[in-house]
C-alpha cells in the first residue's frame, strides 16, 4: 500500500528484505554419459512490492512439499516494482510478479509481461476478483481502501465521526483530513477513484474542489499520512500528527491493536464505511522466467487455504478463496465493507491517467 503498498500494519511490522529459504532435498541430476542438460531450477524467485509477507512455516511447508526453494525480491512500492518488469519485459528479475492491482491492471496486461496459467483452485476463488478471463494474472487478496478516525479525537470534541464521502466536505471536518497523492500513492489513488465511483467522470472534480476548499491535505504516500500526519496512529500511544482523519485501510483497526501494548480492548480508530473503494491484488506467471514450473507451483500456493488463511495478520488483507476463515483479531476488530465504491477496469484502463492528471491540477498546483 509512492506507497503503494501497504496496509497499515505493515508498515508498523518489520520488513523481510530478501528472503531465501531452504528446501529440503537436493537436486537430481542426470549422470549418464554424455548427457549435457543442466538440471532445472530449484529456486522460484517471487517479484514483489514492500509488503509481501507470509509465515516462515508456511513458506516452508510449501518448499519442503514442492521441492522448491522460494526467494522474494522486494522491489520498493507496487507502482515502482510494476515499471522494473515492464522495462525488463522478457527477460524478467524472476519467475512470478505478486502485487500488482486493479489499479495498475490494465498497465500490466497492455505490456504483455505474464504468460497465462490457470492456477490450481481457481475454482475455490470467488468469481468477482476473478478480472482477467485469460488467467494472465490470478487474484490472491482483497482490501478496502477507506478514510479511517481517530475515535477519542471525535469522542472529546463531540463530534460525530464521518460515515460518507459527503460527509467529509461539511464544515465541521474542515482542516481534519489527510489523503496521499493519487500520482503517487495506491491509497491515493484508489480514494481518488472511489469519488470517481460515487459522483460520475464529471462530479468527482466538484467534489474534489469542495474537499480541498474544506482543508484536505495531500502528502506523497501512506506512511507519511497516518505514520506521521494521522492523530489516531501507533496504537493509541501517543502520536505525533494534528490530523484525525486519514485515508488508510478497512484493515487499519484490527492492526492497531495487534501492535499496541498492552493490547486494547477496542481499536483506538474506525473507519468510515461510506467512503470505501475495493483493492484487488493479483499475482502472475512472468514472461521469460526462468523457473516456469516453479513458478506454476508457487501461483497455485498463493490460492491455497494454508496460505490464504495465513495472509490476513501477516499482510493484513482479506482472503479471495470461498472456504478462508478470517482470524479473530479480524471478525472482532474489523469492519465489513458491504458496499465500496468500484470502477471497471477497462475504464481505469481508459481514463486513469487523464483523471490524475485533471486530479492533480485541480487539488496540487
Amino acid at each position: 500500500m509512492s506507497t503503494t503498498k501497504k496496509m497499515a500494519g505493515v508498515a508498523l511490522a518489520a520488513a523481510l528484505g530478501v528472503t531465501t529459504l531452504s528446501a529440503c532435498g537436493g537436486e537430481a541430476k542426470d549422470k549418464s554419459a554424455g548427457a549435457t542438460d543442466a538440471p532445472k531450477s530449484k529456486t522460484i524467485t517471487l517479484v514483489s512490492h514492500d509488503s509481501f509477507n507470509v509465515t516462515d512455516t508456511v513458506l516452508k511447508e510449501f518448499e519442503q512439499q514442492s521441492g522448491y526453494t522460494v526467494k522474494v525480491l522486494k522491489s520498493g512500492d507496487a507502482g515502482a516494482a510494476l515499471n522494473q518488469e515492464i522495462l525488463t519485459k522478457g527477460s524478467p528479475r524472476g519467475d512470478v510478479f505478486f502485487g500488482v492491482d486493479n489499479t495498475l491492471l490494465s498497465r500490466a496486461l497492455e505490456n504483455g509481461i505474464f504468460t497465462p496459467y490457470e492456477a490450481k483452485g481457481l475454482a475455490g476463488v470467488k468469481p468477482e476478483f476473478v478480472l482477467d478471463k485469460e488467467h494472465r494474472v490470478t487474484p490472491v487478496d482483497s482490501g478496502d481502501i477507506c478514510v479511517n478516525y481517530d475515535k477519542a479525537y471525535f469522542a472529546d470534541k463531540k463530534i460525530a465521526p464521518p460515515q460518507t464521502l459527503d460527509d467529509l466536505i461539511k464544515p465541521e471536518y474542515k482542516n481534519l483530513l489527510v489523503a496521499e497523492n493519487a500520482s503517487t500513492s495506491s491509497p491515493g489513488l484508489g480514494f481518488l477513484l472511489a469519488t470517481v465511483g460515487k459522483y460520475g467522470d464529471e462530479g468527482w472534480k466538484d467534489y474534489w474542489t469542495k474537499l480541498k476548499a474544506n482543508g484536505v491535505e495531500v502528502v506523497d504516500g501512506w506512511e507519511q499520512a497516518y505514520n506521521e500526519r494521522f492523530s489516531g496512529s501507533a496504537g493509541g500511544k501517543k502520536a505525533k500528527g494534528d490530523r484525525p482523519l486519514v485515508v488508510s485501510y478497512a484493515s487499519s483497526p484490527p492492526v492497531e491493536v495487534l501492535y499496541a501494548d498492552p493490547q486494547p480492548a477496542e481499536a483506538p480508530t474506525g473507519v468510515a464505511t461510506g467512503t470505501c473503494f475495493r483493492q484487488t491484488e493479483f499475482a502472475g506467471l512472468l514472461k521469460g522466467a526462468k523457473n516456469e514450473e516453479g513458478g506454476k507451483a508457487l501461483l497455485d500456493f498463493l490460492i491455497s487455504k494454508k496460505f490464504q488463511e495465513d495472509m490476513p495478520l501477516q499482510m493484513f488483507v482479506n482472503p479471495v478463496t470461498k472456504d478462508a476463515v478470517l482470524p479473530e483479531l479480524f471478525t472482532k476488530h474489523g469492519v465489513v465493507i458491504e458496499k465500496p465504491e468500484t470502477v471497471a477496469p477497462e475504464a481505469i484502463a481508459k481514463n486513469r491517467d487523464q483523471w490524475v492528471k485533471t486530479w492533480s491540477t485541480l487539488v496540487v498546483k
